[in-house]
Formats: C-alpha cells, structure tokens, sequence
C-alpha cells in the first residue's frame, strides 16, 4: 500500500471544521503546519468528551500511519485502523497474496494516543485497545512516532 499524499485543501478544510467544533477560530498558520494543527484539534476534541469530526479524525488517523510507514519503511505488517486507513510498514519478509501475516489493528482514538505517546504500546495491549497477530505485530519500538 503506497502512502497518498493527503490534498491540502481537504486537510485545511477538515481542519478549520474542526477548529469550528472545539470552538476555536480558524487556521491561520503555514500550510506545513496542518497535519499536526489537525492531530491536535482532534485530541482537544478526545480530551473535551467530544466525537471529532469524522473527516478531521479519518485525515488525522491517515497521516499518522503514513507517518509510521515513512519512518518504518517495509510491507511486512499492516496496520489497520477501520474504517479510516491501513498501511503496510516494517522492513522485513514481504506478504503478497491474502491477509498479510503480521497485522496490527485499532480504533482512531487508540491510534493517535499510540502514536503521540498519550499511551504505551504495552497498556494498550493490555486494555484489549489493539489486536496484534504475528511474530512481528509489536510496534512499540517505533511509537511513539
């Protein structure tokens, strides 16, 4: 699965809805600085009690993985966050047919707590908040990213 670049225009717009929602005034920032204004909106969203905006969290959730993907290039486990994304990472032995043998999968929320340090890979696991098969589905040495 080869990252997309996420459209900058619906990053902006996702984000200033958003911003919107926790009652914030819109971005005014430099466009390199969307993606993590978005994550952030998003957790103050998580961190108010409230539901973010699905495009906000689906553009957040995307970037993130892809961030992961970046940072640990490979197609030897997938993760999967349903119904947003999913990304093949980790170098190692590549999978081409059928369910890859090594998949991580999560929920939006989780995901971002993992990616941003806000929570470890272990108490994750442990709360039943990530289901990991295969040899090589543990991704607590790349998180936080």
């Amino acid at each position: 699965m080869a990252a997309r670049k996420i459209d900058p225009d619906k990053l902006r717009s996702a984000l200033d809805a958003q911003l919107i929602a926790n009652d914030q005034p819109e971005y005014d920032g430099p466009a390199a600085g969307l993606a993590d204004t978005l994550v952030g909106a998003v957790v103050t969203a998580y961190d108010r009690g409230s539901a973010p905006e699905r495009a906000a969290e689906r553009l957040a959730v995307r970037y993130l993985l892809e961030r992961l993907a970046s940072g640990a290039p490979g197609r030897t486990v997938e993760v999967r966050v349903p119904p947003h994304a999913a990304v093949q990472a980790i170098e190692g032995p590549r999978h081409t047919r059928g369910t890859p043998p090594n998949v991580v999968e999560t929920d939006a929320r989780t995901w971002i707590d993992l990616a941003l340090g806000r929570i470890g890979w272990d108490e994750a696991m442990a709360k039943g908040a990530v289901s990991a098969s295969g040899a090589r589905a543990d991704l607590s040495e790349f998180l936080p990213l």
